[in-house]
């Protein structure tokens, strides 16, 4: 009997030493000491709630449509279509108490002709679209109601893989849920559901209906906003992703002061720093993200950003992707101040820049598969290169990511404008070549094997 006793001294003394915890009652209605989440939720649940959408549908007879049919209906039967009232269901967060604004997904209230909150205590109000930002998926609200609950924002830069979170959020349409989990990854990117990615990735369970949740810490403050679940069966398998506390608190500012998200950009064409690319730089053992081309009038080329240049840091943090540095200078206002550091011919250097306007054309991203031979080339004049003419289908020109219509314009650095400049650079010495190429209107490095 002893030796448990200091078996549960042990664990209680676990549970005491985390400092997130130690808001929590170590007693239950016994008396015996236990851990719980149930304060923590008194306090965050109000904040968080239930969104019901309405959307009108005009719909027909599809015999209508053939006039073989319309002809047996007559025409009484034929002019009005029916109008049905369809239902969707979500949640959201309210961030504001004194105003009553409230952060959900875009893709929650998208094509709603009327939107409802419902709080935790059964009040229900019609709700008014501030804005939305759809390439993070956010959509602010407000609603007129008084003795309402705000939640406070975390900085999500600070989560960790592996601290404990709580979703909340409506699944199903069933109510205010609670299911718990841990950060299982930060920064996820690629996935193709937004525009901008910095997901959250957790294993507590996110379902249909939790979209514009809370993910909370064990403070109460918010993480995260529950977007999306991978689920190949329809239902959760313990890999949800959240939009970034700190990407939606962007949105929300922009939204409340602009009425809509005003992006600004560095005006530089990116690709990842793949290992090959590295070894063409001879910059192995180097992350970060290479310049492949500086729009004219750029916020980039008043910098002093070249082509070719390797960005490695952004306001000191290191950068792993070029998605990672879009994401980053998408969050930032025009005109904000950022520091970029860069390796240029093997030399380090810090520039500093200001976020420009948007160009209106689209700023690439790109990463490819390379390998050569299978290609047929001709001169280019406008602008001056080689240009890919044709490729032979399966060639390793082809599969090493080669496109017609690509245009050659350097080799090692080395600029290129006709055939003998592109013969005399692959002449030389070396098992790899470095090219340059124009695709439509972005560019990007290649290396050729």
């Amino acid at each position: 009997m002893q030796l448990s006793r200091r078996a549960l001294a042990m664990v209680l003394l676990i549970f005491v030493s985390f400092p997130a915890m130690a808001v929590w009652p170590f007693e239950d209605s016994s008396g015996r000491e236990l851990p719980s989440l149930a304060p923590m939720l008194e306090d965050v649940n109000p904040a968080v709630v239930n969104i019901s959408t309405f959307a009108a549908r005009q719909e027909t007879n599809p015999l209508m449509n053939d006039p073989f049919f319309r002809h047996f209906f007559g025409p009484n039967q034929y002019q009005q279509p029916q109008a049905r009232r369809s239902q969707s269901a979500g949640s959201g967060v309210i961030v504001d108490a004194k105003k009553g604004t409230v952060i959900t997904n875009f893709h929650v209230i998208d094509g709603a002709d009327e939107i409802k909150v419902g709080l935790n205590d059964g009040r229900s109000y019609v709700a008014t679209l501030v804005g939305s930002d759809p390439d993070v998926d956010i959509a602010i609200l407000q609603i007129e109601a008084d003795d309402i609950k705000a939640i406070k924002i975390a900085d999500s830069e600070e989560a960790r893989v592996g601290d404990f979170v709580v979703a909340i959020g409506n699944p199903f349409g069933l109510g205010q849920t609670v299911t718990t989990g841990v950060v299982s990854a930060i920064g996820r990117t690629g996935l193709g559901i937004e525009g901008y990615e910095n997901f959250i990735q957790t294993d507590a369970s996110i379902n249909p209906g939790n979209s514009g949740g809370a993910l909370v810490n064990l403070n109460g403050e918010l993480v995260g906003i529950n977007t999306a679940i991978i689920a190949p069966s329809g239902g959760n398998v313990g890999i949800g992703f959240a939009i970034p506390a700190n990407m939606a608190k962007h949105s929300l500012e922009q939204i409340l002061e602009h009425g809509e998200v005003k992006r600004g950009q560095l005006g530089v064409v990116i690709q990842d720093l793949t290992p090959d690319l590295a070894e063409a730089f001879d910059l192995k053992g180097v992350s970060g993200v290479v310049v492949s081309e500086v729009q004219e009038g750029s916020a980039a080329e008043k910098a002093g950003i070249e082509q070719g240049d390797v960005l490695t840091k952004l306001d000191g943090k290191t950068l792993k992707s070029s998605a990672q540095l879009r994401n980053a200078v998408g969050v930032r206002k025009v005109g904000a101040p950022v520091e970029l550091t860069l390796i240029r011919d093997g030399k380090e250097k810090v520039i500093k820049a200001k976020i420009g306007e948007p160009s209106g054309e689209q700023i690439a991203s790109t990463g490819i598969r390379k390998y050569l031979d299978g290609a047929r080339l001709a001169p280019s004049r406008d602008p001056k290169g080689v240009l890919v003419e044709s490729l032979e289908p399966g060639s390793t020109a082809q599969i090493a990511g080669l496109r017609v219509g690509d245009i050659i314009t350097s080799v090692n650095k080395a600029r290129v404008e006709s055939l003998n400049d592109l013969k005399k650079a692959t002449q030389k010495d070396g098992s790899q070549l470095l090219i340059r190429v124009l695709r439509g209107n972005a560019a990007l490095y290649l290396v050729l094997r």
